[in-house]
């Protein structure tokens, strides 16, 4: 088979492939720790292994956790930020799936985070202690679907309302005129980068695209007839709308500084790409916006797959300029911010892109 032939399906499933002959679980980068990195990497796994049911895919992530996660539930984790949050994802569906009380208590450990972590003064969590009185919208994905599930699975309904007004807060301090959302806010206003409003100066791609699929995301969470399910629908398609707007049109990717192509030295980054990308399909295969936008995911997977996604001659899956791990800054920290080759947040972004693109040309 041509990499012309090649399926979504394929192209994700050869993403998982190369780093799992690469890396044993708890060896992927940055080893040894419970990290989102891997978490965002091996919840694509998950997609992976739901389409599929290949048990090796599985059999990969479970021993990830099992690595690092002790038979009482014990594990090391920062205590002091949201980050730490996100790889619970993984935590859920294993105790759904083995009964084994240690993914439990672990999972319980996380969720009590939200009772100890730093608030603003409106009760939005401070992203981590390191950065006091910031939210970020990277927050919004480390915690908002793992705090829903959770509440979901152990009857704690009441983390809905708390995940949807840290959403409501997000939106209301970093929404931009032309639809998009800045990085994050400062409530206190105190740091370098802080404007007069107090958010951040620039739209970074990344923090963008969390917020773009963790929004499209929170809808199919929500009960049926929760009210914020309409509302969240019109935020989604808002910022679909926008995102394409920006939408380069040669290459169907977008920028590390989404609303700054004209910059010389700004450059079409990998993983907001891939974000958009899932967020606008699976908008789609929800029926949150209509087929017509189906177009432009296919673009921006096209454009992934053209300019950015390389086989090696050994015949593995190398995704390129992937912006490494960020925080706010003003746009020279962003454009001059290190890039990389299968970086998780990339390579994670696209296997969930992948699954997506796969569920919608199935469907078509």
């Amino acid at each position: 088979m041509t990499v012309q032939q090649l399926t979504a399906l394929d192209w994700a499933k050869a993403a998982c492939d190369t780093l799992m002959n690469q890396f044993r679980p708890v060896k992927l980068p940055p080893r040894d720790r419970w990290h989102y990195h891997q978490g965002v990497f091996l919840c694509g796994m998950q997609d992976v292994f739901s389409y599929t049911g290949e048990e090796k895919y599985f059999d990969y992530y479970k021993e990830y956790v099992d690595c690092l996660v002790d038979e009482q539930g014990n594990f090391y984790f920062a205590r002091s930020e949201l980050d730490a949050i996100q790889p619970g994802l993984l935590l859920l569906p294993l105790y759904k799936e083995t009964k084994d009380k240690r993914y439990k208590i672990a999972a319980s450990k996380l969720r009590h985070l939200l009772n100890t972590l730093n608030k603003t003064k409106e009760g939005g969590f401070w992203h981590k202690d390191k950065y006091p009185y910031q939210m970020w919208l990277d927050g919004l994905y480390m915690a908002g679907p793992f705090a829903i599930q959770y509440g979901q699975m152990f009857d704690e309904p009441e983390l809905i309302d708390l995940v949807m007004e840290q959403e409501r807060l997000m939106r209301t301090y970093t929404k931009k005129e032309n639809g998009l959302y800045y990085h994050g806010y400062d409530e206190s206003k105190q740091t370098p980068w802080s404007t007069e409003k107090g958010h951040a100066p620039e739209i970074w791609g990344r923090a963008l695209g969390w917020y773009s699929m963790v929004t499209t995301n929170f809808i199919e969470m929500l009960p049926v007839h929760h009210p914020k399910r309409e509302e969240l629908k019109k935020v989604v398609k808002e910022l679909i709308d926008a995102i394409i707007t920006f939408q380069d049109e040669h290459t169907g990717l977008w920028y590390q500084v989404v609303d700054k192509a004209s910059k010389p030295d700004n450059y079409l980054e990998s993983s907001c790409s891939c974000l958009f990308t899932y967020a606008i399909a699976k908008a789609v295969n929800m029926d949150y916006i209509d087929k017509t936008y189906w177009k432009a995911a296919e673009k921006a997977y096209q454009g992934l797959i053209e300019h950015k996604v390389e086989v090696d001659q050994q015949g593995g899956f190398q995704l390129k300029d992937i912006c490494i791990g960020t925080s706010i800054g003003t746009y020279d920290y962003y454009v001059q911010r290190e890039t990389s080759t299968n970086d998780l947040h990339g390579v994670g972004a696209f296997v969930l892109a992948s699954i997506q693109m796969q569920i919608g040309n199935e469907d078509r």
